[in-house]
């Protein structure tokens, strides 16, 4: 198979810094380029996702935020309540808390 050189221009910073990863992945530069390159074809087109975020960092955490809810409700037992149930149990924990403070004449 007939080889050719192909020149890419990137500034020396980038050029260092991806040296490095891939010298700590046990690749070269040129082998990790040729990589991608290899997979780009195999693929039929940029082997990567392209995308724009659609959230910023604040829809972020709260996605995660509701994740990690969601996790705990399942833990708990109580993912399936319905908004009813969870006023009630609200309802009676506030009830229990009145009625603790009143016995104790705070």
């Amino acid at each position: 198979m007939a080889t050719s050189v192909m020149q890419v221009r990137v500034d020396n910073e980038l050029r260092t810094q991806a040296t490095a990863v891939y010298e700590e992945l046990g690749i070269d530069l040129p082998t990790a380029i040729r990589m991608f390159l290899k997979r780009s074809v195999a693929v039929n087109g940029v082997p990567f996702s392209m995308t724009l975020p659609r959230q910023d960092y604040n829809a972020e955490r709260a996605i995660r935020a509701m994740q990690s809810l969601s996790e705990a409700a399942q833990q708990n037992d109580t993912s399936d309540m319905t908004l009813d149930e969870i006023n009630a149990e609200i309802a009676a924990s506030r009830a229990t808390r009145a009625a603790r403070t009143v016995q104790n004449g705070v």
